[in-house]
């Protein structure tokens, strides 16, 4: 398989019809996926109009790109009613019952697939340590290792069942954080014993439990390295890779989160992220990013063998992970009638 940079990004855009210049890039193999925001989410049937133009763009006999979505329940979902509006995470890992969170996460599931959506960023693997955490927060499914964990996989195994494919975010750990990563660079300065035992715990056993993606945080982890985890070497490949034996697809956090735009020019940021073990890269809103991250990867792997060993083993990777999605059989009515089956759950959701 030829391999190009294009094909290791994971774009956002605005509006609710996809431009005809990422169709073209779909069309091309330059886009490894899209993902979706309330920005581009209208009622259900523009919903199931948008996401049936992407999986219409892939050529035939190429496998299915990523059509992903944030939906974790509580605040961070981008679709609310008329279909489900699920409760925070934290509720269900308080209510300490691992089959209720399996069935979220498989209810979840079906309803995002009947809208044409293969892949979910959920779920966190975050353990909410810091009470004054501004991103995390109820977003976890607990405040210790074991609830956190336990909880954080049942959902996960159930988002699997209904079709769609989870993501353990944030690696290494982002429960601990004063600040947000959207807004500046956070760092934790616990030694590596405490971070070995908390914050990469529920990592460690979701590698176990073959979690198919994990996606980064833009997070300074002092005792381990001086660079976000998302450039870190010893991070994802020492520590990720070859200690915790993960095979998985890693991606980065959005590329347009000021943790890391407003610290290195795009540029450092993907090559290095690159060589430090990133497989594919979320760019979620400029057009301008995404062109830069692109050249900047192609131009390196012209440039550096080392580089171009490394984009080539990742679009293979990422190609191979794309092989596991569902080409979704998209209807917005049966979305509504999973909505309408699904009240039994979704009870006491925030409104």
């Amino acid at each position: 398989m030829a391999a190009n940079a294009g094909s290791l990004l994971i774009v956002g855009f605005e509006g609710k019809d996809a431009p005809p210049e990422l169709l073209a890039r779909i069309r091309d193999g330059r886009v490894g996926g899209v993902v979706l925001f309330a920005r581009n989410l209208g009622t259900l049937d523009e919903i199931a109009a948008l996401t049936r133009s992407l999986h219409d763009a892939v050529p035939a006999g190429e496998p299915p790109i990523l059509v992903s979505i944030d939906q974790e329940g509580g605040r961070v979902q981008r679709i609310r009613a008329p279909l489900s509006v699920w409760p925070p995470m934290a509720r269900l890992g308080a209510r300490g019952d691992e089959r209720l969170t399996h069935d979220v996460g498989r209810a979840l599931g079906a309803e995002l697939l009947a809208l044409g959506f293969n892949v979910d960023y959920a779920p966190v693997l975050d353990v909410h340590t810091n009470p004054a955490n501004p991103v995390i927060g109820d977003r976890a499914f607990g405040e210790e290792v074991e609830r956190a964990t336990t909880h954080a996989l049942a959902f996960w195994r159930g988002l699997e069942e209904s079709g769609v494919r989870g993501c353990g975010k944030h690696f290494p750990g982002h429960g601990d954080t004063a600040t947000d990563s959207h807004l500046t660079l956070p760092h934790v300065d616990h030694d590596e014993e405490r971070l070995r035992s908390v914050e990469l715990e529920p990592f460690r056993r979701a590698a176990q439990a073959q979690v198919p993606i994990f996606m980064t945080a833009h997070v300074v982890y002092p005792a381990i390295d001086s660079r976000p985890a998302t450039m870190s070497h010893r991070w994802l490949t020492a520590i990720l890779r070859l200690e915790l034996g993960y095979r998985g697809v890693i991606m980065s956090d959005d590329l347009d989160m000021k943790a890391v735009a407003a610290q290195f020019p795009v540029e450092e940021t993907v090559r290095t992220a690159l060589l430090a073990g990133v497989d594919c890269f979320l760019a979620c809103r400029d057009p301008e990013v995404q062109a830069r991250a692109e050249a900047a990867l192609d131009d390196a792997a012209a440039k550096d063998a080392e580089v171009r060993a490394r984009l080539q083993d990742s679009a293979a990777r990422l190609h191979a992970f794309r092989k596991t999605l569902k080409r979704p059989t998209i209807d917005p009515t049966e979305a509504l009638k999973l909505a309408a089956a699904h009240r039994d759950l979704t009870e006491g959701s925030p409104s």
